[in-house]
């Protein structure tokens, strides 16, 4: 067993809430969460990224101002991060910063992460590990999603099938049979369509434990047109984002007299009826299922999920080990150490990639 190493990861991803940051030690082939720390985004910096997703008016100068902005704050929640166990920046062997995703095109050959990890690595002097998701694609890959990796590592059992559903902005799945190959793809909208509504309609950031939602309806009619979008009957490997799931999308299938509530419990249902049909059509075999994201506290969502999947056991990431709120944060910080190690990060059967990649590209502290 070698010797204790230390590693940031940071996420922020497409629910546009804020940073994660976590501090890994790895040992050998063992991880141990050891630090969490969560630093939100202010409005204007979360409506920025949110419009950077669309092209707009002098987009390329905003792009870097925002990357910029999102290293500083990254850079604050790591300082954060280890002020707080009193350990140096010297002690961390590597950071590893997914970046916000403002882009995701693996149709058109790119995806794009923001977050200037050059200036995170001069903020921190220590060195930095972003831009997970290129070479994956330049590999003929979907570049997402990149998690599965990790949770075969941390999370696998010799004796039970086990799913591990990442509900973000986007709802993700990971299989992990206890014979045969690890496999996983993003299923559909997570938080972000319950979140961009809500917004719109009250004014809040989500729907705490989809409690307006459950005041609603589900308007059928609605979730039929949802449904028939040709992603969910896409075979994996695949992978999505705001690029197909967003607000103008939606809005096409309304016709303004749907009690507003009702829109919500339908979204509710739309994300909830993606992950159960991806776990029946690809994962029928399963034993239990575990939950991770910020989609894992919304107790309609889950509650939905469980009468969807009746007699499969249903529980959070916390059961295994790691929090269900800093999964995609330590699965960065092991994508780092993998970087670092010169092992692949990806795996092809999960993303399309032509072969084994190693991901990341490192700014030296």
């Amino acid at each position: 067993m070698g010797s204790p190493l230390l590693y940031v990861g940071l996420m922020s991803g497409t629910s546009l809430d804020g940073v994660d940051a976590v501090l890994v030690q790895f040992e050998g082939m063992n991880q141990k969460l050891i630090h969490t720390k969560f630093l939100p985004f202010d409005e204007n910096l979360r409506t920025e990224l949110l419009a950077l997703n669309q092209a707009g008016f002098n987009e390329l100068e905003r792009t870097a101002l925002a990357g910029n902005a999102l290293a500083t704050l990254y850079a604050r929640a790591v300082h954060e991060l280890l002020s707080e166990r009193s350990i140096a920046a010297t002690e961390i062997s590597a950071i590893g910063c997914h970046g916000q995703t403002v882009r995701h095109r693996p149709d058109l050959g790119f995806t794009s992460q923001i977050g200037n990890a050059a200036l995170l690595a001069e903020l921190t002097d220590i060195t930095v590990v972003a831009d997970f998701r290129s070479r994956d694609i330049a590999a003929k890959g979907q570049g997402a999603p990149l998690v599965p990796a990790f949770h075969a590592a941390a999370f696998s059992s010799t004796k039970l099938n086990r799913v591990i559903i990442n509900i973000g902005g986007v709802s993700n799945l990971t299989w992990l049979p206890t014979n045969g190959k690890v496999t996983g793809f993003d299923c559909g909208p997570g938080n972000l369509l319950l979140d961009s509504w809500i917004q719109k309609q009250k004014g809040v950031s989500y729907d705490k434990d989809g409690t307006w939602a459950s005041t609603g309806k589900i308007i059928p009619d609605l979730l039929h047109h949802l449904l028939d979008h040709d992603f969910f009957s896409r075979p994996p490997p695949k992978s999505t984002g705001r690029d197909e799931f967003h607000a103008d999308w939606l809005a096409t299938h309304l016709d303004g007299t749907e009690p507003p509530a009702d829109v919500q419990n339908t979204l509710v249902e739309l994300s909830a009826r993606a992950l159960s049909m991806a776990i029946q059509k690809h994962c029928s075999d399963t034993d239990e299922i575990f939950l991770c994201g910020g989609g894992a506290h919304n107790t309609a969502l889950t509650s939905r999920l469980k009468t969807l999947l009746p007699g499969i056991p249903i529980q959070l990431t916390d059961k295994l080990g790691v929090g269900a709120d800093w999964v995609e944060g330590a699965a960065f910080a092991w994508l780092a150490k993998r970087a670092m190690e010169g092992l692949p990060g990806n795996l092809p059967e999960v993303t399309g990639a032509n072969g084994p990649r190693v991901l990341g590209a490192i700014h030296k502290s």
